[in-house]
């Protein structure tokens, strides 16, 4: 499978980067953490590691780690507005459940 941006997510990110001067593309993986087991983490990247799986969504890359890939292969990621607030919305088909406020996840 692959890991995507909305269209959304994909002129968010790529406006950031042009914002920054330079990247490559962002880093999506998971990590330890929360009352649920696992939380996502989302960076800026300028290169890439030898073992990084880089996929492309309307033009923007997207590098996932192969430690995070089982976790979060299918993900989109996506940008939305609700009301005053912004911000990514993760649409993983792995997750079978996450804690109440939504920081964490188990697979």
């Amino acid at each position: 499978m692959a890991v995507t941006l909305s269209e959304s997510a994909a002129k968010h990110v790529a406006n950031f980067i042009a914002r920054r001067g330079k990247g490559y593309g962002i880093r999506l993986g998971v990590r330890t953490s929360g009352c649920s087991g696992m939380a996502y983490k989302l960076e800026f990247v300028d290169a890439t590691e030898d073992e990084d799986v880089v996929f492309e969504s309307h033009g923007v890359k997207v590098i996932v780690d192969p430690k995070s890939l089982p976790y979060i292969d299918g993900t989109e990621l996506d940008f939305v507005r609700e009301g005053l607030n912004e911000g990514f919305k993760f649409n993983n088909p792995n997750v079978k459940d996450s804690c109440g406020c939504g920081e964490s996840f188990n697979v």
